[in-house]
């Protein structure tokens, strides 16, 4: 069972988010909370396998919140995947450099809140390739990033699906690739890139021009 916190300050947004996911028989949401403060306190007492939180709220936001639950100083970081109103929302960038894993807009229906739940507990967060391009658009002026060594051919190939919202199943499928194999590849990308999560290998491979088209 696949334990879930979430928290948003709007009540009518928390409690659907919150029957959203207890109607799937896989999924529990241990705690609804209104407020970042009460996330970092929850989740720390109660260690939920994904904590869904929301940016703005009030007492502490989502990207402080993040950053307490996920950031790179913390020694045993919990799962953090971020949801928002995306066009209206200025700090999603900021809760993605604090350590959240992954996104999801609010209008995101059952199947595919459930589809990140699940695929951000098994570390292989589901990324909305749309709203990726959007975000990453932040990075166009950036200088590009150089690897610590140079990327295989297969790495590459690895690369550009996961930036492009892949998950390991479809890309073992996509590349005629064992599952394993795929994390392999993976776990060396992150590597040579510095980065520590699917949402940074996405910038990664952005900032290096990686994502245009042939």
């Amino acid at each position: 069972m696949i334990r879930v916190l979430v928290a948003d300050d709007q009540q009518i947004v928390r409690a659907g988010l919150a029957a959203l996911l207890d109607a799937q028989d896989d999924i529990a949401v241990v705690a609804a909370v209104s407020n970042g403060r009460d996330a970092v306190d929850e989740a720390r007492r109660l260690r939920p396998d994904v904590c869904l939180l929301d940016i703005r709220m009030p007492l502490m936001d989502g990207v402080e919140a993040t950053r307490r639950l996920a950031g790179p100083q913390v020694a045993d970081p919990l799962v953090v995947v971020v949801i928002t109103t995306f066009d209206s929302d200025e700090h999603v960038y900021a809760a993605l450099a604090a350590g959240a894993r992954g996104f999801l807009l609010k209008d995101a229906g059952p199947d595919l809140l459930a589809q990140a739940v699940r695929a951000a507990a098994a570390g292989d967060a589901l990324i909305d390739p749309s709203v990726t391009v959007r975000l990453l658009d932040r990075f166009a002026s950036t200088a590009p990033p150089t690897p610590a060594a140079p990327l295989t051919d297969r790495e590459l190939a690895v690369l550009r699906l996961v930036a492009s919202g892949r998950t390991n199943a479809e890309i073992a499928t996509d590349l005629h690739l064992g599952a394993s194999t795929v994390k392999t590849h993976l776990a060396a990308i992150m590597a040579k890139t510095d980065t520590r999560n699917r949402v940074e290998v996405a910038r990664w491979a952005f900032q290096a021009g990686l994502l245009a088209e042939d």
